[in-house]
């Protein structure tokens, strides 16, 4: 379904990025999903066209988006494959953001054209077994040392940690008591002495995202592996989690328009007792409300977006940029869990079998109303913004 009220910048790149997921992502996303991972040459390809530095600015090799831009693109990928947008989704969002507001303009410099260019694979390990959608809590130790910092813990569910070059790492630098809550953003090398990729994740959906867990034994890193103040870091985790949920919330809308495409076209071709099951008013009214959630969840996406462009300026209502997110990710995820289990009912028999594409795109689904907050989180963000 088309998206309206698009600058003509925002067409092309979304034309572009439609084109790219319909020729060379949607055809090998069932073999993706069976292998349980995604071709390099993918990356490659995406690299070359600008699609793993939306956001990062053009003097350090990207495209310099603006975020509505960016979701635009990203919702068009995320529909030809949701597994590989979850590493486009780490690339272009939550690690580049925390170097391109904390960083240094060396740290910058050294960085930014690589995760551009794709020179550089990151990662982003903030969650821990015993510390998910509280992350605060989290065990895992950052020790200054002399010229630099010893790291020590675990990390888990770790999204591209099968494959990351770089993982930004967020680590407690001193003690919790202290009332501060200290905890460091750190740059650590996948080739560091000490750090080893653990336990793959057998996951229900978005097998080809290399979820992972991550050891850090006494990993040693320099000074300048440091991202910003080393007690301020779990605050910049929670900046680009704002980010995120946005990048997620396009991820599901992108995820459902696949899903009522697949279900369009099968209830045109589908014949029972002489006609198109499109033909059918319960047919075409679980597509009705299918295609009005989608048109929500993305309208909500991008009021985000917008909110998020104009955040340091002061609005007539009380809604916060993070409420708003946070309702652009619950709406969507959400809007795929339905759309999704609607087209699996809509295929009938067929829909529950590995080779039609609407199942995968439910298991898909169910990881967007779990991840960078859960459904359940997202409503408490949501109230206690409303009532503060």
């Amino acid at each position: 379904m088309a998206m309206t009220l698009l600058t003509a910048d925002q067409q092309a790149i979304r034309d572009l990025a439609r084109e790219f997921a319909a020729g060379e992502i949607a055809p090998r996303a069932a073999d993706w999903d069976r292998n349980g991972a995604f071709d390099r040459d993918v990356l490659d390809r995406l690299a070359e066209l600008g699609f793993l530095g939306m956001l990062v600015p053009e003097r350090y090799g990207g495209l310099e988006l603006d975020l509505p831009t960016y979701l635009v693109a990203f919702e068009e990928l995320a529909r030809g494959d949701a597994a590989l947008a979850l590493t486009l989704h780490i690339q272009n969002g939550p690690v580049p953001y925390v170097l391109m507001t904390h960083g240094t303009d060396e740290q910058k410099s050294a960085w930014l054209p690589e995760l551009a260019s794709g020179a550089r694979i990151a990662g982003f390990a903030l969650s821990e077994a015993g510390a998910g959608s509280d992350p605060a809590s989290m065990t895992t130790t950052a020790r200054r040392t002399d010229g630099g910092w010893t790291i020590s813990g675990a990390k888990k569910w770790v999204t591209n940690g099968g494959r990351a070059d770089v993982m930004l790492v967020f680590a407690r630098t001193g003690d919790v008591d202290s009332g501060r809550n200290p905890i460091g953003a750190f740059l650590v090398d996948r080739s560091s002495p000490g750090y080893r990729v653990g336990k793959r994740e057998r996951t229900m959906g978005l097998r080809a995202s290399e979820t992972v867990e991550v050891e850090l034994d006494d990993v040693q890193i320099a000074a300048d592996r440091l991202v910003g103040d080393p007690a301020r870091g779990l605050g910049y985790a929670l900046e680009a989690l704002d980010l995120g949920r946005l990048g997620i919330g396009a991820q599901a809308v992108g995820i459902a328009s696949a899903a009522l495409e697949h279900a369009i076209g099968y209830a045109r071709e589908r014949r029972q007792f002489g006609r198109p099951i499109a033909a059918f008013g319960a047919i075409r009214s679980k597509l009705a409300v299918m295609a009005t959630r989608i048109a929500a969840a993305r309208a909500l996406v991008m009021d985000g977006a917008r909110a998020w462009e104009t955040r340091d300026v002061p609005v007539a209502d009380a809604v916060s940029v993070t409420a708003r997110s946070a309702m652009a990710k619950l709406m969507a995820s959400e809007t795929a869990g339905l759309v999704t289990e609607e087209a699996v009912r809509i295929f009938g028999g067929y829909g529950f079998m590995r080779e039609y594409p609407v199942e995968k795109l439910m298991r898909d689904a169910k990881a967007t109303e779990i991840y960078e907050g859960t459904s359940e989180i997202l409503r408490l963000v949501i109230g206690r913004s409303l009532t503060a």
